[in-house]
């Protein structure tokens, strides 16, 4: 029985990830510190560490203790706008907490490490974007991203160490966390819907994004060990219709029954249209399932309205607050 470890594994990717790989028989080692994630998205098969990336010696422990096959890498704080003012948090878990994870890696030989990077890498590159343009990000996220990207290609070269990197974007679904209103568009606009609050876009909503339901995307993710010849390569993976943010906030409210109030906010320092060509992974993947945005969005809202959800929280370790967006400060 292969062994793997999930980062973020009680996370709103991590945990679906975790539920397709003990569905095809792998034992699996979920590593969250829950700052995201909940329990109850652990399957009940998992063994469950509570714990942080950040922390090396407990990674030293569970690779010790445990003959690892695969890592499944998703943990992250994957705010991209908040990052330019969270720059040592950011850095911390998403770049040092991956190359805490690459060393144990390296030391306890693991098959392949499967990280999910993101399409933030590309920065504002013209769409749609492709694996063979050289990344140039625009926020510290997209940074930290490409930076363990580099470090796993290092890796291979020093130490035959196997990769396989996916630039997911802008994924949606079931699961996800519906309460931080710093990430997350369509939980974000859910949220608000649900609790009579008006919608907060930033801007005039002419932004664009291609929207990926989650469930197309982790069978991709999940099956790509299986495959070693696609190892040590990188692939964009999402959907590929995309729509403003304006129009995503009136589909929500056409499939909620509900009209908001809408407040234009100060337009932010953001990457203005993103999207991406997929064309190279459903060449060597296949052509995995494209759900309609309204079909995945209505599963995401009925999950939305039937589970327990935590009040919005504030992020309480803001470093910089020059330029901070108004409504990130109350």
């Amino acid at each position: 029985m292969p062994v793997s470890l999930v980062t973020g594994g009680a996370g709103f990717i991590g945990s679906h990830v975790v539920d397709q790989l003990i569905a095809a028989g792998h034992k699996v080692l979920v590593l969250d510190d829950l700052s995201g994630g909940s329990k109850r998205n652990l399957h009940k098969q998992a063994h469950f560490v509570n714990g942080s990336i950040t922390d090396h010696k407990l990674l030293k422990q569970i690779f010790d203790e445990n003959q690892i096959d695969y890592i499944f890498h998703l943990a992250a704080y994957a705010a991209e706008g908040l990052s330019h003012f969270i720059k040592r948090f950011n850095y911390q878990n998403n770049l040092i907490g991956s190359v805490n994870l690459i060393n144990e890696a390296v030391k306890h030989e693991v098959k392949c490490f499967v990280f999910t990077s993101s399409i933030a890498v590309y920065g504002d590159q013209k769409p749609p974007v492709t694996e063979n343009m050289i990344p140039s990000p625009k926020d510290s996220y997209g940074l930290a991203k490409w930076a363990v990207e580099q470090e796993l290609k290092l890796s291979k070269e020093m130490f035959d160490l196997d990769y396989i990197i996916f630039r997911p974007h802008n994924v949606y679904g079931e699961r996800q966390n519906i309460s931080d209103k710093y990430r997350n568009v369509a939980g974000i606009f859910i949220h608000q819907l649900m609790n009579d609050l008006p919608l907060t876009i930033f801007g005039d909503g002419s932004q664009t994004r291609a929207f990926s339901y989650i469930g197309d995307l982790i069978p991709v993710i999940v099956n790509s060990i299986k495959q070693p010849y696609l190892y040590n390569d990188t692939y964009n993976l999402g959907a590929n219709q995309h729509t403003s943010v304006l129009d995503l906030a009136r589909k929500i409210e056409e499939l909620m029954s509900v009209k908001g109030e809408v407040n234009f906010l100060e337009a932010r320092n953001e990457v203005q249209h993103a999207y991406a060509s997929h064309s190279k992974t459903r060449k060597v993947f296949g052509d995995y399932e494209s759900t309609p945005l309204s079909v995945g969005l209505k599963k995401m809202i009925h999950w939305a309205k039937n589970t327990p959800r935590p009040p919005i929280k504030k992020f309480e370790n803001i470093e910089i607050t020059k330029n901070l967006p108004s409504s990130w400060k109350e």
